[in-house]
């Protein structure tokens, strides 16, 4: 029974005259919001992007994965990508469009490449409120070949990565440095011969008789324990 301190959103009338808690449509919803960011090279409708979005959809049991287009990619141009700090304020407004559309749901960043790092930079705003990104080959070397970990270590956000162990743009010994000088919690899942989208090679596949949908299937699956863990915080 409900105490007569507690807010009227939380009470409902019995007809016998007794009240019995009620879930506030305000509280937060365990089904995350995902905003999910395409690479340099591919807008959102590409293979790519599409298979992992309906995977991580089924397994975060997602309200919603929304997918999108960066203004110098979309209408099918093929412009080259501008630095990805010019593209914050789109991701930006596309986070605040989502939010408005599913309240009280945990959000997550998540991001293949670029669009993972343009994630971790909304994610240091401090206008929204992230409770995980997701980093789906993060591209750690610029094309200078300079390690880029600036913007990892100032994050605060819950941060996961998924890098496959053949990316020539973030060698995993480099990121490993890089994950012991960040301050919030992270966590990584290899793919095991995967390039930097994760494709493993024929050959690589036979000699250790994995199968590339289940290495993606696992690296899916951790990605889902990860958010569980937190969104409950």
């Amino acid at each position: 029974m409900a105490s007569d301190s507690d807010p009227p959103s939380k009470r409902r009338k019995k007809s016998d005259g007794d009240e019995v808690s009620q879930k506030n449509d305000n509280e937060p919803s365990a089904a995350p919001l995902v905003v999910f960011a395409h690479g340099a090279g591919a807008p959102s409708t590409s293979e790519w992007m599409i298979r992992w979005k309906e995977m991580l959809k089924e397994a975060l049991g997602a309200v919603e994965v929304n997918t999108f287009d960066y203004p110098y990619i979309s209408g099918g141009k093929r412009k080259a990508p501008p630095k990805a700090e010019k593209l914050v304020d789109h991701h930006l407004d596309v986070v605040r469009n989502a939010i408005a559309k599913h309240p009280g749901h945990p959000l997550v960043l998540a991001g293949k490449s670029m669009g993972s790092r343009v994630s971790c930079m909304v994610a240091n705003t401090e206008e929204i409120h992230v409770s995980a990104v997701i980093c789906l080959g993060y591209p750690l070397k610029g094309t200078n070949g300079a390690v880029r970990d600036e913007l990892l270590v100032q994050l605060k956000v819950p941060t996961m990565f998924v890098q496959g162990s053949k990316d020539s743009l973030c060698p995993l010994e480099k990121l490993e440095t890089t994950r012991k000088k960040m301050k919030c919690i992270n966590e990584l899942h290899v793919i095991d011969g995967g390039d930097h989208s994760f494709k493993i090679g024929k050959k690589f596949l036979e000699s250790t008789g994995s199968n590339q949908d289940e290495a993606e299937r696992k690296a899916v699956e951790a990605i889902s324990e990860f958010v569980s863990r937190s969104t409950m915080t």
